[in-house]
């Protein structure tokens, strides 16, 4: 398992436990050994619901653990298998199979993990015009899908309070649904203090999940 990702789910699992009051260490352990597993990646997709199906009172951490395993699969298990794997039929079988699992955080993964090979630091607005390339005709998807995201990079210079205020105009129909206030927190402050996280808390709507994606990609991007 890439320590990256460990982190990130051990992160993810400890929060939502704590803030849901429930007892995560049977969850946790069987969680884990999904992503250790030597399959298929499909055969893990399938370990790794069956994992969910068994322990539901986790299910808001479902689509987000899944990113994560398509990480850890391209972190480890893609060196084990043929050069060009993922330019294979199999392989775009899967992404055909998958394409409407996991969240917009797989793409947060990809450039946290980009900016670590490349040694910068990660920036929202290199995010949106560097990696997502919004601002090219082609990409009009990732535009659409960030539009809130640009018009208000302002918030990064803000707080917490301000980011969760306008987090509440993003509607369940969005792709960034109550995911747009732990990812423009974490480019407003990728390490937080514990005052800080607490802070955070404070202002989430919901305040499990919330704060669980941001303790993601925080500890990811460490």
């Amino acid at each position: 398992m890439d320590i990256k990702v460990k982190n990130a789910v051990d992160a993810a699992v400890n929060t939502y436990a704590r803030i849901e009051g429930l007892e995560s260490n049977n969850f946790a352990t069987a969680l884990s050994a999904v992503y250790d597993m030597e399959l298929p990646f499909m055969d893990k997709v399938a370990q790794l619901d069956q994992v969910f199906d068994d322990h539901q009172r986790f299910e808001e951490l479902r689509e987000v653990s899944f990113d994560l395993l398509m990480i850890n699969f391209f972190a480890e298990d893609v060196q084990k298998l043929e050069e060009d794997y993922l330019d294979s039929e199999e392989w775009e079988q899967i992404e055909e199979d998958t394409i409407d699992r996991g969240t917009e955080l797989l793409n947060v993964f990809l450039y946290l993990k980009e900016c670590a090979d490349d040694e910068i630091k990660p920036s929202l607005e290199d995010y949106l015009k560097e990696f997502l390339l919004v601002e090219e005709d082609e990409f009009q998807d990732e535009y659409n899908i960030y539009e809130k995201v640009i018009a208000n990079q302002i918030l990064v210079e803000s707080d917490y309070s301000e980011i969760a205020k306008v987090a509440t105009s993003v509607t369940e129909q969005e792709e960034l649904f109550e995911l747009f206030y732990p990812l423009v927190s974490f480019f407003f402050e990728p390490n937080p203090s514990p005052t800080q996280l607490e802070e955070f808390e404070r202002s989430a709507t919901n305040k499990a999940y919330e704060t669980s994606i941001y303790q993601v990609i925080i500890n990811f991007n460490k």
